[in-house]
Formats: structure tokens, sequence, C-alpha cells
């Protein structure tokens, strides 16, 4: 029987390899193809960087934000908070390996897409005209746009129906957006005193869900199957509104909240119209509002000291009227503060309320939370 040489045996092992490696495809390293990928979209709440390459106002890459980010070893990343977003809790609860990646950041493409593509923008909004205030924002039109490159890249990665299996089926698309249109398009003086008096309150809220609806039936026409859409939270009870309002602790803007909250009903009838509509579509509504306000109500029961003040920022009482930034005052008890800065939760904060979306009840998340979602 003839011996195999060891330069032959190293070329079988090369063919072994290279027919295992095409057998099972590139997406299963690190079995990212059961994991799937995570796509989210919004606002400030859960941009990880966008607006790091945008000119706009709106900027979070200065410090001390970031100052909790383990994986930047404190350095700020772009996320408006001290640590970790919404998002970034969730994907690792869910056994992502690595943070979706900002769509606009420079190595945004190949295998690095694989778990996710973050394209939320500070300041963004449903309509297109929310944030103009800021200069430059991506709206959600435009990063429904942005998604459609990437689902293009997944087709180039995987093949087309490995990539709509491995889109439609692991992954989850997450919505959250809606407290611009209210605060920065709406209701800012500014820009809006023409529009306000020429549309109602119930005008633009129609406007709001008319846009909501075309943009979330484009995703599905784009293979997304599992949506979770967060509500617009007490953006009455952020530190801003109490301090430019004057009002005392316990206090929030009846206006602000009050159209949040005709919003929110407008937004639940939409997803179970939308559920009815697309088949084969989960529309997960995630109560943001009730479960922030819970937070801010109860504030001393989750171990805070203060839901009122801003952990970072100047300016009246509550520290709401000056962005954080490197001249701002700082808290030294981070995990106390409900709020890092003036419009935004802290690390602390967003780790119950994501907890709550992942693993809660229907009174925070219905019909099925994410952990449920994910097994669908």
């Amino acid at each position: 029987m003839a011996r195999l040489k060891p330069w032959g045996l190293v070329l079988v092992l090369l063919c072994i390899i290279s027919l295992n490696y095409l057998v099972n495809g590139a997406v299963d390293d690190n079995n990212s193809s059961l994991i799937g990928a995570s796509f989210i979209f919004g606002d400030s709440l859960v941009d990880a960087g966008n607006n790091n390459y945008l000119p706009t106002l709106s900027k979070a890459n200065i410090p001390p934000n970031g100052i909790d980010f383990k994986a930047s070893g404190g350095n700020p990343t772009g996320r408006y908070t001290n640590g970790r977003t919404i998002g970034d809790i969730i994907g690792e609860e869910l056994g992502i390996p690595n943070y979706a990646i900002p769509y606009l950041a420079p190595n945004s493409t190949g295998k690095a897409i694989m778990y996710g593509v973050n394209y939320a923008s500070g300041g963004g909004g449903i309509m297109n005209a929310t944030g103009r205030i800021f200069v430059n924002r991506l709206g959600l039109d435009i990063q429904i746009d942005f998604y459609n490159n990437t689902r293009k890249q997944f087709d180039k990665l995987l093949g087309p129906s490995k990539a709509k299996d491995y889109i439609s089926r692991r992954s989850i698309f997450s919505i959250t957006i809606g407290a611009n249109d209210v605060l920065n398009n709406y209701l800012l003086p500014v820009l809006s005193i023409g529009a306000r008096i020429s549309e109602s309150p119930d005008a633009f809220i129609d406007d709001m869900i008319n846009h909501l609806r075309d943009q979330l039936t484009r995703l599905y026409q784009l293979d997304a199957r599992k949506f979770v859409v967060g509500n617009v939270g007490p953006i009455g009870c952020i530190p801003y509104q109490k301090t430019i309002n004057q009002l005392n602790e316990n206090e929030c803007v009846d206006l602000a909240n009050k159209i949040a909250l005709q919003y929110n009903g407008r937004l639940k009838d939409l997803l179970n119209e939308l559920h009815g509509k697309l088949p084969g579509a989960t529309f997960v509504y995630a109560n943001v509002y009730d479960l922030v306000l819970e937070l801010i109500t109860n504030y001393d029961k989750y171990g805070f000291v203060t839901a009122s003040k801003a952990c970072c920022g100047n300016g009246g009482q509550f520290a709401g009227i000056i962005p954080c930034g490197p001249t701002s005052s700082i808290c030294n008890d981070r995990d106390k503060h409900v709020f890092w800065d003036p419009y935004h939760p802290s690390e602390a904060a967003n780790l119950i309320i994501a907890r709550q979306l992942l693993y809660g009840s229907t009174k925070y998340i219905s019909p099925v939370n994410l952990k449920q979602l994910r097994s669908l």
C-alpha cells in the first residue's frame, strides 16, 4: 500500500477545509447564522456614532460622553450617554458578539456587518423636516435608504437565498424614533410656530403615522419580518423640559407628554394594522413611555437619587440647558442618576429599560418580549 507523502497530506487537509467552507458558508463563522443580526434605526437614544461622520450640531463624540463605555476604554464613541445604549445592551443579552456597527463608519463593509448595522442618528425623526435645527441628521427615510444598500451587500456575502433567510428569519429590526418629531419639529418655537397655527396636534400625528406606515412597509419589502418599535417616552419630564419651563422636581410639561401619548395610541393601532396586512411579520410594541415614567416616578425604588437632574450638563436647577461636553459639570455617582444629560438616560437607566424589553411582561413589551421574539 502506497504511503501518503507529507505534502500530499497537507493537500488533502486543505481540500477538506475548503469543502467544509463551501458547504457551511462564511456566515457560519462563530455561529452567526444561528444568532442573526441586529438592525437599529432611530435617533440619539440609540445612535452609536453615525453623527460623528456628519457636519452636524448634534454630536456626542466629545468627553465625558462614553466615560463608562468599557469597549472604548472610556473614550467617547458618539453615543449620547455615559456607557451603553439600550440597543447595545439588548444585543449583548441576545448573544450577539459585536455591537451593531454604525453605517457611516469606514469599516462598515464585508463581514463587519454580519451581526448588524446601526443607522440611528441624533436629531433624526420620522418626518424629513425633523431635526433641521441641527443642520444635518439622518431621518428615517434616509436610514432605510442606507439599509437598502446593506441588504444588497448581504446578497453578495451570502447569496440571495441564504441572505433572505438570514434577514427574515434570524434578524431583528428595532425602531426607536418619534421624540424629535415632537420636540424638535412640532413644538420647536423657532421653526414650527407657523406649522402649529395651521396644523393641529391630531393632524401632525396623522402625518407621522402615515409616514411611519410607509417606512415600516418598505422595510418589510426589504425582507424585515421581526420588528420592535418603541413608542415615545415621557419627553415632558426630561431635565431640559423641566429646566426651561422652570418646573418643580415632580412636575412635567403637560403638552409634550399629551402629544406623546396621543402618538403612542395611534402607533399601537398602526402596528396591529400592519400585523394583519403584512404576512409573516411580527410587530412588537415597546411601551417605553410607561417604563421610563415608572423610573422617573419611583426612582428611589431602583437605587437612583434623582430623576430630575442631569448628571452631565449646565444651566438651571436641573443642569438641563447646556448639553454634556468637556466644560460641563459632572456628577460623581453616575449610576445613581436616571438622566445622563439634559435629554438622554444614563447607562444605569438604559440597563433597566433594556432588561424589561428583553424579559418583561406585556405591561411594557407586547405581544412578546425580545427574548421570545428572537426564538420565533
